[in-house]
């Protein structure tokens, strides 16, 4: 259990009509999505039908270097991945594109979300005699593909048919050796979105891939779509496309997507300033400035600032040099966590009373830690605002919190949250007020972490550290 949230991972694929750098492409796509995730990433190229793929653990700029893109070459498609585990452990095993050679040829897949009867799936792909090489639900949906694709009389049929038997949350990116395909779950948990550039089809979680290599968004894949590109073109299968109410995780634009993106067109930047916005209205108070958490509480706080009329201030530096999470060996390093991510400007705050916008409270320690480190920069007074509901639920679609009995909301009112974290007055925004961010969005909204109403049926029981439980007990005789 994590003091912030985490998310699982982002996708990338490109199409080409003619043989091009495509690697370079992805590696800069990637680059985009880098908050994703950063415990590992790969890209796959295919070039005439052969599929050469590198990926390892570590961050973008690390794990490709000019020699590694070089070795790759050049193609007409790549499927490019970050990231951040929620269903497996960390290391080179887990990381993706997962790429699979099978009676049918071959195929590498990148996926975004978590599926939730990953452990039925797999047990029963185990007792038919799979063998697994990974502890990841991704290597499950490759198994079921595959199995689908030997009596399938195509790759996109085998994709339609194995998406009877997935559960769950899954933006899908699979490239064999003539196609490149998009699937999105029927409920659109995670988002994909489609571009276009100089005769390339492109996908990506998030719309910033598309700008950052100068590519013309064109939509969404549909909840339940599966987009299959060749050298016929684009086309569309939407048999699993269902009238159902739609469950986009509400965590992209409170949390996970960059500012710059727009989810199901809807610009995450303003979305965050509408959160800030609500709270001035819903919790105003008597401050001198407002600052924000970097990096999604920015947002929120300039909206809570114009809305309050409360000047804005930057409040925090972030040390950029360092991803999301960082080794943390013992406890007295730690509690260092916050001051060597995070700083604050005292003259912003000193002799002052502050507004503190966050996205999330998860444990609470965090928080707490912020909150002391502005009073000991000179602050009078330290009101801090949330731009999420209390955090109550586990979730089981691709956010890293599958457990609630360490979330602090869920055993603590807000009057003993504000105490435990030391602030002078806290507030939540609403859980009605979170469902309006996006006014525009064409989907509903998943607010499960918040209020318990999940969309699908949860796991019955915590599988998220089953398989390496499995695996630890094997090599210590457990199993024997």
């Amino acid at each position: 259990m994590f003091d912030t949230i985490h998310e699982e991972c982002g996708v990338f694929g490109i199409y080409s009509e003619k043989t091009t750098d495509v690697a370079m492409s992805a590696y800069y796509a990637l680059f985009a999505l880098q908050h994703r995730g950063q415990e590992s990433c790969g890209i796959a190229v295919n070039d005439d039908g052969v599929i050469s793929c590198h990926k390892s653990a570590g961050l973008v700029n690390d794990v490709f270097k000019k020699d590694t893109l070089d070795a790759l070459g050049q193609g007409q498609m790549a499927v490019g991945h970050v990231r951040y585990g929620t269903t497996g452990s960390g290391g080179i095993a887990n990381a993706q594109p997962m790429v699979v050679n099978h009676i049918k040829g071959s195929m590498a897949l990148a996926h975004n979300g978590n599926l939730t009867n990953s452990a039925e799936l797999r047990e029963a792909l185990e007792m038919n005699g799979s063998i697994f090489h990974s502890t990841s639900d991704t290597e499950v949906i490759s198994y079921i593909i595959t199995k689908e694709r030997i009596s399938a009389p195509s790759i996109e049929a085998a994709v339609f048919s194995a998406m009877y038997r997935l559960k769950g949350a899954y933006s899908l990116i699979i490239m064999s050796p003539s196609k490149l395909i998009a699937a999105r779950d029927p409920l659109g948990f995670r988002p994909l979105c489609i571009g276009k550039k100089d005769g390339q089809i492109l996908f990506a979680s998030e719309t910033c891939a598309l700008n950052t290599l100068g590519a013309e968004y064109v939509r969404d894949v549909r909840p339940g779509e599966i987009v299959v590109v060749d050298k016929y073109g684009m086309r569309s299968i939407e048999g699993h496309c269902t009238d159902c109410k739609k469950a986009l995780c509400v965590f992209e634009y409170i949390y996970f997507a960059r500012p710059d993106s727009e989810i199901e067109g809807c610009s995450v930047h303003l979305a965050r300033q509408k959160a800030g916005a609500f709270l001035a209205k819903q919790h105003p108070v008597e401050a001198d400035v407002v600052v924000g958490v970097p990096d999604s509480g920015l947002d929120a706080a300039m909206g809570y600032a114009k809305e309050s009329g409360i000047p804005y201030g930057m409040g925090f530096i972030k040390n950029k040099y360092i991803g999301r999470s960082f080794i943390q060996p013992t406890q007295a390093q730690r509690e260092s966590d916050v001051r060597i991510k995070l700083n604050v400007v005292p003259s912003t705050v000193k002799g002052k009373r502050v507004v503190m916008i966050d996205d999330s409270i998860v444990r609470g320690t965090t928080s707490a830690r912020i909150v002391k480190q502005l009073r000991e920069a000179g602050a009078k007074e330290v009101h801090v605002r949330v731009s999420a509901p209390p955090f109550r639920h586990a979730c089981y679609f691709g956010v890293d919190i599958d457990s609630a009995e360490n979330l602090i909301a869920n055993s603590h009112s807000v009057d003993e949250i504000c105490e435990i974290i030391g602030a002078d007055s806290l507030g939540y925004l609403s859980e009605e007020n979170v469902l309006h961010l996006a006014d525009g969005c064409p989907l509903d909204l998943c607010a499960a972490c918040f209020n318990g109403d999940y969309p699908v049926e949860p796991p019955k029981e915590n599988a998220k550290s089953k398989f390496e439980t499995k695996l630890s007990e094997k090599h210590t005789g457990g199993d024997e």
